[in-house]
């Protein structure tokens, strides 16, 4: 039986191998990303290299053809503290041989504006069995994810962007929504790949980062009012999700900081 079993997958194998080698171009598959125009697809080396991407990230950055791209690295064209997250998680991936899967992230959008972004990044194998590449695929905030306005994703991301001051719990989500904690748990992670309380905490690190971004209040007082329990969890958390502390995060962005933050 056990025979028969391995029999059958080297023969799935070898008919999936035999599939791609026949095709003229074997990152034609990229091609269907151009019909998802909220998802970005990118493959690295593990240079960090580009080795190609979807159209919707060349005209994030303003160009027009995919060969100003190809072979060069994520420093060419992104500020510098957005890179050193980026190579961190990738680092990440190859060093692990891991997918790293709904990392919060700041990308710039058609405009050079920071605009929020989850991505996943899943390594590739050589012929050798190492990892020589990540291929990721980065989805546009958390509204863009569901399509239908009524689903119970949907919901709950409007109510928390309505209510992240104030919801902290799971129950007060479902009780928000008018749904049972059991459909919230698995409506939400079947529409948006998370869990509730990780989409409560996200949301709340989004508006935390935009309150990083304005001058006068001090990171203690942000961490408070967008209901973390103090400074040093509210940092644990951002980084987390972010890649970085509040503080480089306000740094970066050139934001003045409060002597008493």
């Amino acid at each position: 039986m056990a025979n028969k079993c391995y029999n059958l997958a080297m023969l799935h194998t070898d008919f999936q191998a035999q599939f791609i080698d026949q095709l003229a171009d074997a990152l034609v598959i990229r091609t269907i990303f151009e019909h998802l125009p909220e998802i970005s697809f990118f493959v690295k080396d593990c240079q960090g290299r580009i080795v190609t991407v979807s159209d919707s990230v060349l005209e994030r950055l303003g160009m027009k053809h995919e060969s100003e791209f190809v072979g060069r690295t994520d420093a060419e064209f992104y500020p510098a503290h957005l890179v050193a997250a980026y190579l961190a998680d990738d680092a990440w991936v190859f060093r692990t041989g891991k997918p790293l899967v709904n990392r919060l992230e700041i990308w710039l959008d058609e405009k050079g504006r920071p605009d929020w972004s989850l991505t996943t990044k899943v390594p590739l194998l050589g012929k050798n069995g190492k990892v020589i590449g990540l291929m990721g695929v980065s989805r546009r905030d958390l509204n863009q994810t569901v399509v239908d306005p009524n689903s119970v994703g949907t919901q709950a991301v409007a109510y928390l962007r309505q209510n992240r001051n104030r919801v902290s719990t799971t129950e007060e989500l479902a009780k928000g929504i008018c749904v049972s904690q059991r459909t919230l748990n698995r409506k939400v992670n079947q529409e948006l790949g998370i869990s509730p309380y990780e989409l409560i905490l996200r949301i709340r690190v989004q508006a935390a980062a935009e309150s990083l971004l304005k001058i006068g209040e001090s990171i203690s007082s942000i961490a408070l009012a967008h209901g973390f329990c103090d400074q040093s969890h509210f940092t644990q958390q951002f980084r987390k999700r972010v890649g970085m502390t509040p503080r480089q995060f306000r740094v970066a962005h050139r934001v003045p900081e409060n002597r008493h933050s």
